[in-house]
């Protein structure tokens, strides 16, 4: 309570950025998959999806995203050669899913996006930037959390109001199981929840580590995959690993194999990597139509 009013006054920076904004609009439409709070709802995973589905419609997107962590101010390409410290484990994420833009400079970004044959845009974690017009806005929230307990950082973990944040979105994923106060949100809300690729972990003796916003989720989901894990370890969102953390990490979990989260694994070099397995997973949206009637709408006439 002592830290809301900071709260309140970093959500009315928000709402006067939005307000104020001047926002450049791409010759593309723009689909931006954002959240209200800080971290772990897997906006990333959707951002995919979005971009799968907009794919088998037959159209060309290119991710466009901040770089957060990274040190490439963009407007570039990320690829693999690429490391984290340079785009940012989210930009490499996307990259192993198609051509994905950072660009701190949004409207830089969408630029180079459109003269690389992008005919939609993706836009991963944008809701609170205004520096493009939106032509959908998703909003994702963890089904199970959801809006933790209702303040604003730092005083909780909302990027800004509730109702602020849902009066700009089109539609809400909820990503999980759970029902959390949208608020009065009278929008299309859809469901999705995050499934395991062909991953066959059964049986296997492991000893799990994550940095990321929701590492418990992770774990979980290593269980329900009936691994045998004989200990896990937590490392702040975002981390950058250090060859003696992987060293040790090896030395703890003696004989068991270590596995880790794709998007910790695009944060090693290729030497710390070796032998360390991931489990790969996917945003699967309950109803696909759902997403599909959204994206029909968003992309007429392109």
């Amino acid at each position: 309570m002592a830290l809301a009013p900071l709260g309140a006054l970093y959500g009315l920076s928000v709402a006067l950025k939005a307000v104020f904004a001047r926002r450049f609009t791409p010759s593309v439409p723009v689909i931006c998959v954002g959240n209200l709070t800080v971290g772990g709802t897997g906006k990333t995973p959707i951002s995919i999806a979005v971009a799968a589905a907009l794919r088998t419609r037959g159209h060309k997107p290119v991710f466009l995203t901040r770089g957060y962590g990274g040190s490439e101010r963009g407007p570039a390409l990320a690829s693999r050669a690429h490391s984290a410290a340079q785009m940012g484990d989210e930009a490499l994420l996307l990259a192993r899913h198609g051509q994905a833009v950072v660009a701190r400079d949004r409207a830089a970004g969408a630029r180079l996006a459109t003269e690389k044959g992008g005919d939609v845009i993706v836009m991963d974690d944008g809701h609170q930037n205004f520096a493009l017009k939106k032509t959908l806005s998703l909003v994702v929230v963890d089904a199970e959390t959801g809006f933790g307990n209702g303040m604003q950082i730092p005083a909780g973990p909302l990027r800004e109001g509730i109702a602020q944040g849902l009066k700009r979105a089109d539609a809400v994923v909820l990503m999980g199981d759970g029902n959390p106060d949208l608020h009065g949100f009278t929008g299309p809300v859809l469901r999705a929840h995050m499934k395991p690729d062909a991953n066959d972990l059964s049986g296997q003796l492991v000893f799990a580590f994550a940095g990321i916003g929701r590492p418990e989720k992770f774990f979980d989901a290593l269980e329900k995959q009936g691994a045998d894990v004989i200990g896990s370890c937590v490392f702040p969102d975002h981390h950058p690993y250090k060859d003696g953390e992987i060293d040790q990490l090896w030395q703890v979990a003696g004989t068991a194999g270590l596995v880790t989260t794709e998007k910790d694994f695009v944060r090693m070099t290729i030497e710390q990597r070796k032998n360390i397995q991931t489990l790969k997973v996917s945003a699967v949206f309950d109803d696909p139509n759902d997403l599909a009637r959204l994206l029909d709408t968003a992309m007429a006439g392109v």
